[in-house]
């Protein structure tokens, strides 16, 4: 993933980097942040056992080098994909997040949890139940009948059916976690500054 990642860091703008590291230190002054540094890092309290795995399983896919930690380029490597990553990038990084066990196939189980703990933690305000979207998806995209989806059914798949792709991008829009980023990374007396010059 190095050339995914280098070429995600250049799209950053400068103030982006400044703000993202700026909260990335204050917050891990080691550089270094563990899984329970992560959660804290994003205010994630009183999970449920199902939201916890799903957490674990996102920092699992953020640490690229798989050494227990997520440093600073990982970091951003992992927010610019999310946030600024093509569509293809984003859904074979949905794809490893859903695939909990790492078999190369999401069954209905993990997609299923996968989505309840999502809900869990990033209320969209969905019309149907995660037991319903997961029947939706394996209805219309499980190309053989398996019960399983391949990379190759799940990437297809949702690539043609504009439907699923905005409620899978909606539900992992993690805007609100960069406007916090954003937030926190400023002086609260550089804003009133700022508003009262203007």
């Amino acid at each position: 993933m190095g050339n995914m990642d280098g070429k995600s860091v250049e799209e950053l703008s400068a103030t982006e980097c400044h703000q993202w590291y700026k909260k990335f230190m204050t917050e891990c002054p080691s550089g270094q942040l563990t899984l329970h540094e992560f959660k804290q890092f994003f205010g994630l309290k009183n999970l449920t056992p199902a939201s916890n795995e799903y957490i674990e399983q996102m920092f699992e896919t953020f640490d690229f080098n798989k050494d227990g930690y997520i440093d600073f380029m990982e970091y951003v490597a992992a927010l610019s994909l999310v946030l600024k990553g093509k569509v293809e990038q984003k859904l074979r990084w949905y794809f490893k997040l859903y695939d909990v066990d790492g078999n190369g196939c999401i069954d209905r189980d993990e997609l299923l949890n996968i989505i309840k703990a999502i809900r869990t933690i990033n209320p969209c305000n969905e019309i149907m139940s995660a037991e319903e979207f997961t029947n939706m998806v394996f209805d219309k995209i499980d190309i053989n009948g398996d019960g399983e989806l391949s990379l190759e059914e799940f990437m297809d798949g949702v690539q043609k059916d504009e439907v699923l792709l905005e409620i899978l991008t909606r539900s992992l829009d993690l805007t609100h976690i960069v406007r916090k980023i954003q937030n926190d990374g400023k002086n609260p007396d550089e804003g009133g500054t700022a508003e009262a010059a203007q």
